[in-house]
């Protein structure tokens, strides 16, 4: 198998860009260069959103039932091309075969949800005051919208931003990463060997800044959604702010994890360090503070220590392997750098905390413990394998750290108490808590935060809210 150059998609045309540039893509476990993506200017965005102004009139005058059918057949086309589109993100992007073929199929799945959802787009008809008065309220697409998406999943997501707005009748710009962008583009040629008018769906790549600052105050534009970092959300929220267009935000966080003495200990550091570490710990919810009751903090410790110390850590494509390198070199000297701060300001390493070799960006997968508040990685999202154990006297005491910062996307807790589990449902500020289990990111269930988190879902029935706009109409008898 070869990895792919990666193409701009515009008004149904795979194309170089105008001006004929590429941007390198690397093999993070190697190094290596292992393809090109085209990277687009001025002309490509000005085709892109005129391609997208025609495409919405097109999707948007195509019935809910029609829309269903068209993305159902994407979703099965996706499911047969998983492994193809699997070895290329592991390629591009790095974590486990296994992981990256787990990702496609639950995009799939979201495809399929987003369908059902598009047919359940319900108005409402409001009794009148008056004889021969009718009030209708209808739901309509809010038009087009674009959408701007990481490199730690690159199908998951795209994937929901591009179903939302297909289900809904909206045609969609998606500016996907450029250091994973093989993978997106195969997501959306499912759809468009799916049959997907021209000008619906279009795919871009380039400078971020440069193509964000030029799509979200553009007329056409009528919606954006952005996945990614608190600093640039806000900035990227300030701009659709001026220009009234609507935004959905999914940001930074910083998940407390709470363990109670009564937890079952072993479930616990199970399931806690497979999603720790999952994808090398660049997860936007990946637990990162655990906060555990002083009576059970040394077990906990010590589990957590050799769970993380049994991972084996190498290329993705090798059949043993549990965690892939780091997506990019630049996380290495930050991860580094917080780890040795941690340890200045009094923390304990227990295991890991360096670098993996000098080839291919690998991270030992780390455990610190009794890290003060002071320290960066208590404060700074790590969107690494670190975790930071601390412990605490009772749950009032690890509730008040967990709403300390400012970030509220996601928190998990484990507990043998039904009354301590509700109290912490109730009291920490968090937009998804999953409480003795992992129960996350289903596409049926709401996916975002609070806070410097963001605001909007992009999960469950609300998530199709946004890309939808209510109308009044009342109409006498004549």
């Amino acid at each position: 198998m070869q990895y792919p150059d990666t193409k701009l998609l515009i008004d149904g045309q795979w194309r170089d860009a105008a001006g004929g540039r590429t941007i390198a893509v690397l093999d993070p476990a190697t190094e290596e260069v292992i393809g090109q993506v085209a990277w687009a200017g001025r002309e490509d965005l000005d085709a892109a959103l005129a391609a997208a102004e025609r495409g919405f009139k097109t999707w948007s005058a195509t019935s809910a039932f029609e829309r269903y059918k068209l993305m159902r057949k994407a979703a099965e086309l996706f499911r047969e091309r998983a492994d193809e589109t699997a070895w290329v993100m592991t390629r591009e992007q790095g974590k486990p075969l296994t992981e990256a073929k787990m990702e496609v199929m639950a995009g799939a799945d979201v495809i399929d949800w987003f369908a059902e959802e598009g047919r359940r787009t319900y108005g409402q008809i409001i009794p009148a005051r008056a004889a021969g008065v009718s009030q209708l309220a209808f739901k309509m697409p809010v038009g087009p919208v674009a959408a701007f998406t990481p490199w730690n999943f690159p199908i998951n997501q795209v994937v929901r931003k591009l179903s939302g707005a297909l289900a809904t009748g909206c045609s969609i710009i998606v500016k996907a990463p450029e250091e994973t962008p093989a993978a997106p583009a195969a997501l959306i040629r499912a759809f468009v060997d799916a049959g997907l008018p021209d000008g619906v769906a279009n795919l871009v790549y380039g400078v971020p800044a440069e193509i964000s600052e030029y799509l979200i105050p553009h007329p056409v534009i009528r919606k954006i959604s952005f996945t990614g970092s608190t600093a640039v959300g806000k900035h990227l929220a300030a701009l659709a702010g001026q220009h009234m267009k609507r935004a959905t935000m999914e940001l930074g966080g910083h998940a407390p994890v709470i363990v109670t003495e009564d937890a079952d200990l072993g479930k616990a550091i199970k399931i806690l360090a497979g999603s720790k570490y999952r994808n090398a710990g660049q997860v936007c919810v990946s637990p990162t503070r655990f906060l555990v009751q002083d009576s059970v903090k040394k077990s906990f410790v010590e589990g957590l220590a050799e769970a993380a110390s049994a991972i084996k850590v190498g290329n993705g494509l090798e059949e043993d392997t549990r965690m892939g390198p780091l997506a990019n070199e630049r996380r290495i000297p930050v991860l580094q750098e917080m780890v040795q701060d941690a340890v200045g300001e009094g923390g304990g390493l227990v295991t890991g905390g360096r670098r993996i070799g000098n080839k291919g960006y690998f991270f030992e997968p780390t455990v610190l413990e009794d890290v003060p508040t002071s320290a960066r990685i208590m404060n700074e999202e790590p969107f690494g394998p670190v975790a930071v154990v601390n412990g605490y006297k009772d749950v009032d005491a690890m509730i008040e750290e967990a709403n300390r910062l400012p970030y509220g996307l996601a928190s998990y807790a484990f507990t043998g108490s039904q009354s301590t589990a509700h109290e912490i449902a109730m009291r920490v500020e968090a937009g998804m808590t999953t409480i003795n289990h992992i129960g996350l990111a289903l596409p049926e269930v709401p996916f975002g935060g609070i806070k410097d988190s963001g605001h909007g879902t992009e999960g469950g029935s609300e998530a199709v809210e946004a890309y939808l706009t209510t109308r009044f109409v009342t109409t006498a008898a004549s």
